[in-house]
């Protein structure tokens, strides 16, 4: 279900309530991050993460206009998975500032093909990237990608003995990492929540 002006907080009230707010959601956050190496990291998005990136930026641009705050909404409301897929921001994540254009030129193409996949067992599921963050001359260190899971792979999840991994292969960048149980169960959560809302009538 999408989050409409009704759900945020209004602006003055946020200012309030802010701290107590963020300190939830980056505790939520950190179950949903995983590293990919030493240069990708992702982060699982769900309502309670898109929410607070959009009451963040409201605050930070002081937005107050109707229409400005529902355009806000419609970008960020396109993170949200939807029923029977994982969505994820994906980061290119370089320490020194004077090798930024180097590395980031170095995962050219990253976007195109199959280079991202979660692993359940031997079945894997590559990832879908979101067109418009590179072009032939340079790309973004930020990436908004999506997992479809078949049902009858999504419900391996729970299975502990079921080994769950995210891998990326691109050029010399070839990494590994498995699913931590935590971040397994929030994907479970994340499954669960876009089925009830589409039950809902």
């Amino acid at each position: 279900m999408t989050i409409t002006a009704a759900d945020l907080i209004p602006y003055a009230e946020y200012e309030r309530v802010r701290n107590q707010v963020r300190q939830a959601v980056i505790a939520r956050k950190q179950r949903r991050r995983i590293a990919i190496g030493d240069r990708v990291t992702l982060v699982f998005e769900n309502r309670e993460t898109v929410q607070f990136q959009i009451q963040e930026m409201i605050r930070a641009e002081r937005i107050v206009d109707p229409s400005k705050v529902q355009e806000e909404l419609d970008v960020y409301n396109q993170l949200l998975p939807t029923p029977g897929e994982l969505s994820a921001t994906l980061f290119i994540e370089i320490p020194n500032e004077a090798d930024i254009k180097a590395e980031l030129d170095a995962f050219m193409g990253i976007d195109r093909g199959e280079t991202l996949a979660i692993h359940i067992g031997q079945d894997r599921i590559s990832a879908r990237f979101e067109s418009g963050h590179s072009n032939e001359e340079k790309i973004s260190a930020v990436h908004f990608v999506r997992f479809a899971l078949p049902a009858g792979l999504s419900a391996r999840l729970s299975d502990e003995k079921e080994p769950v991994s995210l891998t990326l292969t691109h050029g010399r960048y070839r990494a590994s990492a498995p699913v931590p149980a935590a971040l397994r169960a929030e994907w479970l959560s994340d499954l669960e929540a876009a089925e009830k809302d589409r039950a809902l009538p």
